[in-house]
Formats: C-alpha cells, sequence, structure tokens
C-alpha cells in the first residue's frame, strides 16, 4: 500500500477552520453586536441564518462550478471572498448590511468547503487514504464549530466584536499562500451539469421558512402564507428535481427508511444541540450576568465533549449498529435539554448554574457520540454512484436543520430575553431531540446477529 500524505489533507483542513469556527464565533457576541448595531432576537437570528442559508445554496452549485473551472480555483477564489466578506461583516453599520455580509460569508465558505472535499476526492485516489483524509478535515470541523463561541467571546472581550471578523483576514492570506503550493489542481473528466433553478428553490423554500419563524406570535395572516409559500415551494423543487436526469439531490435518495431517518437525525440534532448553543450565550448573560469571555468559557461544559468523544461514538456505532448509539445520543441531548429548561426556571441561583453546567454537558455528549457518525451513516446507505450526492445530502440537512432552528427557537424567546422565554426555548429543543430519539430507534435497522464461529 502507497504512503499515505498527510500534508494535502492538513492544508485542506486548515482552509476549511475558518469557515467553520465563524458558523459559531459570533454567538457570545450576539448581545453586543445587537446593542452596536440595533437589533434583537430576530436579528440575532438572522447574523446566524444568513451565513447557514448562502452555504446551504451554494453548497450544491459551487461543487458543479468547483468541476467544470477547477477545484483548487474554486477553493482559493472562496478563500478571497471569505476574507473579503469578513471585512464587510467587520465594518457594518447596522443589522441589514451585517446580514448580507454573513450570507456574503457563507457564500464563499461554501465554494471553500466544496472545494475541499473534491480535492481530497481527487487526491487520494486510495480508499482507505481517502477516509483518513476526509476524517482529518472531519475532525478539524467539529474543533473549529465548538471552540468558536469560546474563542469568539475572548477575542470579542479583549478587542470588541468586529476583531472576531477582522482575525480571520490574516489566516485567509496565509490559506491563499500555501494552498498553491501544498495541493495540486485537479478536475474531473466531465463536469457536473449546474441547476440553478433547483438552488433557487431550495434556497428561496428555507429561507420563508426561517422568515415565518420569526415572524413569532403574528396574528396576521403573514405567517401562515409565508408558511404556505415555503411548503410550496419546497414541493415545486422535489417535483423539478425527480423529472432531472441529474439532480443535484435525488428524492429517490429517501426512498429507503433507514436513509430518511438519518437524514430526520442531522435535523433533530442540529435543533437539539447545534441551535441551542446559539442561545447558551443569551441564557447565561441574561440569567447569570456573565460576561462575554466568561460566557465563552462556560460554554466549554457543552463543546468539549466535541473534541474527545467523536471516537467513543465511532466505537459503539462498530460494537452495536447505528440503531442503540443514535438512539441513547439523542436521548442524552434531550434530556440535557431538559435540564437547560430546568435552569431557565430558578432565577440566579447556584442550583441554576448547576443545572446549567449539567444540561450542557449532557447535550454536548450526546452530540459528540453521533455528530461524526451520522454523515459517515448516510454516505454508507448510498450506492457508490450517489456517494457524493448522499455526502452534500448531509451538510443540506444539517445546516438546513441549523437554520431553521434558529428560527424556531428564537421565536419562543420574548423580546425581552426573559427567562421563561428561555425555558420554553430548551424545552421545545428537548421535544425536538427526543422525535430524533423516536425516529432512530423505529426506522433505523436492527443488527444482524453474527453467528456462532
Amino acid at each position: 500500500m502507497s504512503r499515505f500524505h498527510r500534508t494535502p489533507a492538513l492544508a485542506l483542513s486548515f482552509a476549511t477552520f475558518l469557515t467553520q469556527l465563524d458558523v459559531t464565533a459570533v454567538v457570545v457576541a450576539m448581545p453586543s453586536i445587537g446593542a452596536d448595531l440595533g437589533f434583537g432576537i430576530a436579528g440575532f437570528a438572522w447574523v446566524m441564518d444568513a451565513y447557514s442559508l448562502a452555504f446551504t445554496g451554494l453548497l450544491l452549485a459551487s461543487g458543479a462550478l468547483a468541476d467544470r473551472y477547477g477545484r483548487r480555483r474554486a477553493l482559493l477564489l472562496g478563500n478571497v471572498g471569505f476574507a473579503l466578506a469578513s471585512l464587510a461583516c467587520a465594518f457594518a453599520w447596522d443589522g441589514p448590511s451585517l446580514w448580507l455580509a454573513r450570507a456574503l460569508q457563507g457564500a464563499a465558505a461554501a465554494f471553500v468547503i466544496t472545494g475541499s472535499i473534491s480535492l481530497i476526492a481527487g487526491l487520494y485516489a486510495d480508499a482507505g487514504h481517502r477516509a483518513r483524509a476526509f476524517a482529518v478535515t472531519g475532525i478539524v470541523s467539529g474543533v473549529a464549530m465548538a471552540l468558536g463561541p469560546t474563542l469568539g467571546g475572548a477575542v470579542a472581550s479583549a478587542f470588541g466584536w468586529r476583531w472576531i471578523f477582522l482575525a480571520n483576514l490574516p489566516f485567509c492570506l496565509l490559506a491563499g499562500w500555501m494552498l498553491p503550493r501544498l495541493v495540486a489542481e485537479t478536475r474531473p473528466d466531465a463536469g457536473r451539469p449546474l441547476d440553478p433553478t433547483g438552488i433557487l428553490l431550495l434556497t428561496l423554500a428555507l429561507s420563508l421558512a426561517v422568515e415565518a419563524l420569526l415572524q413569532g406570535s403574528s396574528t396576521t395572516l403573514t405567517r401562515p402564507t409565508t408558511l404556505l409559500g415555503s411548503t410550496v415551494i419546497g414541493l415545486l423543487f422535489v417535483l423539478q428535481q425527480r423529472r432531472r436526469a441529474q439532480p443535484i439531490l435525488d428524492p429517490a435518495l429517501l426512498a429507503r427508511p433507514a436513509m430518511i431517518a438519518s437524514a430526520t437525525l442531522l435535523v433533530t440534532l442540529s435543533v437539539g444541540y447545534w441551535s441551542v448553543l446559539v442561545y447558551l450565550p443569551l441564557f447565561l448573560q441574561a440569567d447569570f450576568g456573565f460576561s462575554v469571555d466568561m460566557s465563552g468559557l462556560v460554554l466549554l461544559a457543552a463543546t468539549l465533549p466535541m473534541l474527545v468523544l467523536p471516537p467513543v461514538g465511532g466505537r459503539l456505532v462498530s460494537h452495536w449498529g447505528s440503531r442503540r448509539p443514535f438512539t441513547l445520543a439523542l436521548l442524552i441531548v434531550a434530556a440535557g435539554d431538559l435540564v437547560l429548561a430546568g435552569a431557565a426556571t430558578h432565577v440566579s441561583s447556584a442550583i441554576a448554574f448547576g443545572l446549567a453546567l449539567t444540561g450542557m454537558a449532557c447535550i454536548g455528549i450526546g452530540a459528540a457520540l453521533a455528530h461524526s457518525q451520522l454523515s459517515g451513516a448516510v454516505v454508507a446507505l448510498a450506492s457508490p454512484a450517489q456517494a457524493g450526492m448522499a455526502s452534500a445530502l448531509t451538510i443540506v440537512m444539517r445546516q438546513g436543520g441549523f437554520a431553521v432552528g434558529i428560527a424556531a427557537l428564537g421565536a419562543t424567546v420574548e423580546s425581552d430575553r426573559a427567562l421563561a422565554g428561555f425555558a420554553q426555548t430548551f424545552a421545545l429543543a428537548a421535544c425536538v431531540a427526543a422525535i430524533g430519539a423516536i425516529v432512530a430507534w423505529s426506522l433505523l435497522p436492527k443488527p444482524v446477529p453474527q453467528p456462532a464461529a
């Protein structure tokens, strides 16, 4: 067997690190950002969702463009775009200007991520080496998203929230210098066709769903009309994909119950853990009066498990199959969210803080046991010809669930960030995670007993 070359995988992991770090790095500084730019809970949600929605929509186009014009070129252009969008975020003067800049960040990040994934697939012909390279980038991405709140809090506390974005620039410059020297260009024999109609339909359906949820307790017809529009456009996307010879997301991919379960788990875990992570700093600052940097440190209770426990999740899946470990993981997340809801009912007390730490540790443990394994489960269920599409499906479901989850949970938080609102937020997240556990137990296959030797 040929020797595994780590350098390209590490270089590509470095390029993707910032794009994933910026998904969560701003959450601790959100109250400061809102106070400076003049927006509240709905604005907080759009700071996150503008990034996620643009990333999800452009992810499907960027892969085809990378195949057509060069994968390293797409990654480098995405890196330049990410640096410029970060600069725009740092100099935003109001909510809409920041949301637009965050959307540009997400669009650029899509080119960085798909370029990286495609380069790994092209550079590592051996299946074992390719799996090791993807494992390296997967670990780095999980570490980036998990450490984002703590690192973002430290930077915002020391220098101000704008430096969360300005700090990206030297690293983007380093990536732009390093990648052409360490990573060779690859291009497939035949590029995939673009599907601008499908991309537009999917992005619009998700955006309308987010907007409808953020309209809160509107008594007008606006909210149900927006939800109806999202549903209709989503159905049009499914029909349009069924009629295409080369769909960007083939609905037939979800024909098997196990695939439906895995896709559902991606969404429910995003809501039960990642979306909750967005609102935890607001809760910690409102309930306990923590500073920005202290909130980031306390959040380590929820994020540190993501650094150490994924290998344990892999061993559990190898030993038991996916049904029991995924069910257990979602139940732990649901229990943690319920404990957080209990913490929100004890105003500024030692009991509340103990409950908060326990709840954060639980959601971190549950998410760590399932997060990295779910992507592998989805790809394993697909045929070799659909492996790339299955990989894209995992990102779309995870990011789509993250975006809609932020909006749904944000709709339960009252405008004055009262603790009762946070209790409802965490309780809703617990219900979603519990649904994921039920789906995992009901639809994932039982492990096949091994015959006795």
